[in-house]
């Protein structure tokens, strides 16, 4: 008897070690895992950086923020800056219970750009500012696509009246963009 249960002792210890084995995946220490994470940022900021380049590309807004400070937090299916060629969209769209002008709850405004210029300082970060006008739009945009990721930030700024509202999320490639623009004006 005391042999069976000796013998069941063993193979519930062999047992236990056999699962308690490494399966082939070693964990990775956290300086590999932050090398790794600096390696795909560089991709993301090299991919949207050159989608800036040829004027096609999506800052999806996760976060906007308004004249005097007020920030809210948003979809960014439906708050988004689209630029395509020498097109662009600025659609803003809030969860409020009426339709508001674009069918979600907001605002969709194309518009043609113009005096699209491009500069990058000495850390990595690019600046873009151009000008958009069109039906419901006379604005200037100035877009920051921060080093280091794919983390943006656009000002759209009123040629006519004081406003102003900052939308700060991603940019992707125009191609790659899961947007869903509502009706324009």
């Amino acid at each position: 008897m005391k042999r069976i249960v000796f013998i069941s002792v063993i193979m519930l210890f062999a047992a236990v070690a056999a699962f308690a084995q490494d399966d082939g995946r070693r964990k990775m220490t956290r300086k590999e895992r932050k090398a790794l994470q600096a390696r795909v940022d560089s991709m993301l900021h090299a991919r949207a950086d050159s989608a800036m380049l040829d004027s096609a590309f999506v800052l999806e807004a996760d976060e906007v923020m308004f004249k005097r400070g007020y920030t809210a937090h948003v979809t960014s299916s439906t708050n988004f800056v689209s630029v395509c060629g020498d097109r662009a969209v600025v659609q803003v769209a809030f969860n409020v219970p009426w339709s508001g002008f674009n069918g979600m709850g907001g605002i969709t405004v194309e518009g043609r750009i113009s005096q699209y210029e491009r500069k990058t300082d000495k850390r990595g970060n690019v600046y873009l500012t151009m000008g958009v006008l069109g039906n419901g739009i006379s604005a200037q945009l100035f877009i920051t696509l921060w080093a280091g990721g794919n983390k943006a930030s656009v000002s759209v700024q009123q040629n006519f009246y004081s406003g102003r509202i900052t939308l700060n999320g991603v940019m992707v490639p125009f191609e790659e963009s899961e947007v869903f623009k509502g009706m324009a004006l």
